[in-house]
């Protein structure tokens, strides 16, 4: 089954639409430098770079040509969800692009489509801008879903949470994955990566370790080397901070001198090695951004320790600059989310085909 992956980012939809059964056709992405990793890492898919507001159908068409495509996925940035009171529409200018993403859903007319978003999508001003897109929506024949779900709950080591929004043509309405018992630890995540400090690394190196767990070894799946894992180059009082910070600790273990006034929460604490990260942003290399300091070592995640939260596996690999590649990670979709997701859609289509054959047979 054929799938266009809109606003793609380096690709983590597609991977886990990918590990789902899709075979991803067409990736589109306004950001050249991003465009770059999807493009490595998706080497029979075609990439279309451009702003999908200036795209026409034509554009598509000529790249994906008569194929079917099964699935039209993608997370169209949105500006107005947390503006309480506001009653946003698909004529806000700052909702546009969730405009064009539903055009191109009635030009192409895919078999499902796959929204992924913020959580507040679906709550804005008690649900207005979500009921409006059910309404287009469900004017295409498309029977729409939609559910809240929670990366940590399909093997992500990672507390992340988005709005998932589903639609198939005709009567089939989808079914969301269960969540998983078990869930993926910090320590499980990255606790066989080389250990680093400040400023050490490089980028490609040699493993340390042996995995020692289901997921360690399914990250390292043919990849022989440890990419993009370099550690920052941290200041003489950032380390001096850190070193004051025990395991399980916070900004609270330090002295009043040392305190800073950054607005994010989660700043100079440590992750906890045996809980999941909080969401990881594309600034998960300073202390004052977040929690993204490790359990035991004096520094932040490199790109391949927040990739790991996010569940990309060794064989992916982040271009571009440092800068860059903290984009390509922090805006993913987590891939093990998008597969879980993915394979709920895949079987449901699989299940319409074999109906509709069977309504022909007889």
């Amino acid at each position: 089954m054929k799938s266009i992956d809109l606003f793609c980012g380096v690709g983590g939809l597609s991977l886990g639409l990918e590990m789902a059964g899709f075979e991803t056709v067409l990736g589109v992405e306004k950001d050249e430098k991003i465009a770059e990793g999807f493009q490595k890492n998706f080497p029979n898919a075609k990439c279309l770079i451009g702003d999908i507001s200036q795209l026409k159908t034509s554009d598509y068409k000529s790249l994906i040509g008569n194929q079917h495509i099964d699935l039209i996925a993608g997370g169209p940035p949105c500006q107005g969800f947390s503006q309480k009171g506001k009653r946003l529409n698909l004529e806000d200018e700052r909702n546009f692009l969730f405009k064009y993403f539903l055009e191109l859903v009635d030009e192409i007319q895919p078999t499902a489509f796959l929204i992924e978003n913020v959580p507040n999508i679906l709550s804005t001003s008690n649900g207005f801008f979500y009921n409006e897109i059910l309404s287009v929506l469900e004017q295409m024949n498309y029977k729409v879903a939609s559910k809240v779900l929670t990366a940590s709950d399909y093997g992500v080591p990672q507390n992340r949470k988005r709005a998932f929004i589903i639609g198939i043509k005709g009567n089939t309405k989808f079914s969301f994955p269960k969540s998983q018992k078990n869930k993926t630890t910090v320590s499980e995540a990255i606790g066989d990566l080389p250990i680093l400090k400040s400023g050490e690394g490089q980028y490609s190196q040699d493993y340390s370790s042996k995995p020692e767990n289901k997921y360690q070894t399914r990250m390292r799946y043919k990849s022989k080397f440890v990419y993009n894992h370099q550690a920052t180059n941290h200041s003489d009082i950032a380390l001096e901070r850190l070193s004051m910070i025990p395991e399980n600790g916070d900004k609270s273990d330090l002295p009043k001198e040392h305190l800073t006034k950054s607005i994010y929460s989660g700043t100079w604490s440590r992750l906890k090695a045996n809980g999941q990260a909080p969401t990881i942003t594309t600034r998960f290399d300073t202390p004052s951004s977040g929690q993204f300091t490790l359990p035991k070592q004096d520094r932040c995640l490199t790109v391949r320790e927040a990739a790991r939260m996010q569940s990309f596996p060794d064989s992916f690999i982040f271009t571009g600059t440092k800068s860059t590649q903290m984009l390509q990670v922090g805006n993913a979709v987590p891939p093990l989310m998008a597969e879980a997701v993915g394979k709920e859609i895949y079987k449901q289509l699989v299940e319409m085909i074999k109906k509709t054959s069977n309504l022909k047979a007889a």
